[in-house]
């Protein structure tokens, strides 16, 4: 068998697989997230603490600077995934965004506005003011149903409230087939990984609920669980609690494959800290993704996305994402953290 990739228009991948004079057409598309990196836009909003990223705060985030990062976001996110679709992502999951208006201004970008993004974004009551959301290709998906789950959290001291982000859950239809998405972004290490540990343990446990409730409808559903989860591949919460695993033939119906444990097992990361990689950001898929049905979607690979422009030149930090704002200044860079992604594809129809 001989295999051949090769990029026709847009969205549409083929790939010639010959069996006698057999040929197979699949169309192909690009899933991704994208940690932001605290995008906040210049106004001061009253109700969040996003003093700091104002034009008179201690960050001194202007208008200016505010757009050129809205450029290199958008910029980012037009390559995902282009190289093979000739498109970028038809869904993807953001997060550490301030509300809707960042979302508008990248959608609206002209690196993008061909695109037609659709947005879906809910306030959450994170402390920082900082949300998840989806932006996705109207002329693709088609969104049905979307509610945002609340994560209560309590201080294991204080008993006081710990306000943190929703979890988004958005249902609809890609070129007819049904998916559910549901973007991430769990509860950060702050205070300690084994410390702060019980916090993404209580996320993932809402993750599986939600996880629960749509198999309870539909065991063969095609869910896809994207974000920054704060915990690599390996950590109790993806684990022991969601059970992903790493093994094709090992997911039973129901079970979660993380193509992101393998890449992470060779040293694959998303982000960087004192001189050690990690791989916080992830995609996990459902068993009903894995079959080799291909006339509806299926996964395909995964991948974590890097160019030379979104890494670090030179320094102390060479090699390591090239992050917007460091040292108490803007450095026209990118973000903490570098885009991951998947492929799903299907069997197109031919004459």
């Amino acid at each position: 068998m001989n295999l051949k990739i090769a990029p026709l228009i847009c969205i549409v991948l083929i790939y010639k697989i010959m069996y006698g004079q057999e040929k197979k057409v699949y169309t192909i598309h690009t899933i991704a997230f994208y940690n932001l990196e605290n995008l906040f836009d210049p106004e001061n909003d009253p109700l969040t603490y996003d003093d700091d990223r104002t034009p008179e705060g201690k960050d001194r985030w202007t208008y200016a600077i505010y757009q050129d990062k809205i450029k290199n976001m958008a910029k980012v996110i037009s390559e995902i995934g282009r190289e093979v679709t000739n498109s970028p992502p038809v869904l993807l999951g953001v997060a550490e965004i301030e509300n809707r208006k960042v979302l508008e201004d990248i959608a609206n970008h002209h690196h993008l506005l061909a695109r037609d993004y659709g947005i879906i974004h809910f306030d959450s009551p994170d402390r920082r003011g900082i949300d998840v959301g989806l932006l996705y290709q109207k002329a693709i998906f088609r969104p049905q149903n979307m509610q945002k789950h609340e994560l209560i959290l309590y201080d294991n001291k204080t008993s006081k409230r710990i306000f943190t982000r929703d979890q988004l859950v958005v249902s609809g239809y890609l070129d007819g087939d049904l998916i559910h998405l549901i973007i991430n972004h769990w509860p950060s290490r702050r205070g300690g990984e084994a410390r702060s540990r019980y916090k993404r343990e209580r996320a993932a446990m809402l993750n599986k609920k939600i996880m629960d409730s749509i198999f309870a409808r539909d065991p063969y559903a095609k869910i896809i669980s994207m974000g920054d989860f704060n915990d690599n591949p390996n950590s109790p919460s993806i684990k022991h609690i969601l059970k992903a695993k790493d093994i094709k033939r090992d997911i039973e119906l129901k079970g979660l494959y993380n193509p992101m444990i393998n890449m992470a097992k060779k040293g694959i990361g998303s982000l960087a800290w004192r001189d050690q990689w990690s791989l916080f950001d992830q995609i996990i898929v459902s068993a009903s993704l894995l079959t080799k049905d291909y006339t509806s979607y299926r996964y395909y690979k995964a991948g974590v996305f890097t160019t030379d422009y979104l890494l670090t030149a030179k320094g102390k930090y060479k090699g390591y994402p090239f992050r917007s704002f460091s040292n108490g200044s803007y450095t026209y860079g990118y973000s903490d953290h570098f885009p991951v992604y998947i492929y799903i594809i299907k069997e197109k129809k031919t004459n």
